[in-house]
């Protein structure tokens, strides 16, 4: 493109600091143009406290919706009814009822769509995902362990209705885990744990199984202090893929794999520019639809009460 997409920023939170606008700032192809938050604000640029009042009075720009899942289903909406090419962090929406229903309007629309997931564009996860390829594959284990308290400090939307708990991050091992295994991949069994003044679980072991009946186990938790643990071993064909660090990291049978050298969101904003280029969208509910299964019928289990 000769000259610089037009983008704005819904959504000033830790995310959007972190990931996002240092992502658009290091992308020729975007220029940041505006910032619409309750309550952040970015330096440099037009800010607004309300989408509505950006849509009809600031500048025409693409958007990139960082708000809390929600919060998005109104928002995606009235972006896209007002013509804009709209990237959508992940999950993508607090159900999925609500990103069909957004997946539609942008289709009508006519509008770019894309619902990142972040991990996918981890360093070893592509590299994984072609070593794996034509392999018959015997078993996956996921082991998703963090600290709430360094990662979404005073984030209560997190322990709301729609705000998914510990599966905030476990969606991410489960974004990475349809990527390098694609097909049919369903949940067998659930056990979340749910802090009794909370909606949403803190600790999470699902049993799934994905194509051809390969049994996958998967533990999320959300009360790991120390070293935190991003890990997916797959067993196949008597060797091991380890993806370690959330993806960043590529190991077959014990040995270090090279890797490209490119960030996250660095990527995800690529990808972006070339979906509008080309005006396609890229939109994939199946981590999200494991999640709502797991909902679905999981048991449930109260624990402590969780305070920040």
């Amino acid at each position: 493109m000769s000259q610089p997409i037009p983008i704005a920023v819904v959504g000033v939170g830790k995310i959007a600091r972190d990931q996002h606008l240092p992502a658009i700032a290091a992308n020729p192809a975007f220029r940041l143009v505006a910032a619409v938050s309750r309550h952040g604000t970015v330096d440099g640029v037009p800010n607004f406290t309300d989408l509505h009042t950006f849509l009809a009075t600031g500048p025409k720009a693409a958007i990139a919706l960082c708000t809390p899942p929600s919060a998005r289903l109104e928002m995606a909406l009235a972006a896209i009814a007002a013509g804009r090419d709209l990237l959508i962090e992940k999950p993508p929406a607090a159900t999925l009822g609500e990103i069909e229903t957004i997946t539609r309007a942008a289709r009508i629309a006519g509008v770019t769509l894309f619902a990142t997931w972040h991990s996918r564009f981890a360093a070893g996860v592509a590299p994984a995902r072609d070593w794996l390829t034509g392999r018959s594959i015997e078993a996956v284990t996921i082991t998703w362990k963090e600290d709430v308290r360094r990662w979404h400090p005073g984030q209560e939307w997190i322990w709301q209705p729609g705000g998914f708990g510990v599966f905030d991050p476990g969606i991410n091992a489960l974004s990475i885990l349809t990527e390098i295994l694609p097909g049919p991949m369903h949940v067998t069994a659930a056990a979340l744990d749910v802090p009794a003044n909370c909606a949403t679980p803190i600790g999470v072991t699902l049993a799934m199984l994905g194509r051809d009946a390969t049994p996958v186990h998967a533990v999320f938790d959300w009360r790991q202090e120390g070293p935190q643990t991003w890990e997916i071993a797959v067993e196949t064909e008597g060797r091991t893929l380890h993806l370690r660090m959330g993806g960043a990291v590529l190991e077959i049978d014990g040995s270090a794999i090279p890797v490209p050298v490119e960030g996250e969101y660095p990527a995800i904003y690529r990808r972006f520019a070339d979906l509008i280029a080309t005006r396609q969208s890229d939109v994939d509910i199946a981590p999200l639809r494991i999640c709502a299964d797991a909902f679905l019928i999981g048991h449930q289990t109260a624990t402590a009460p969780f305070h920040d």
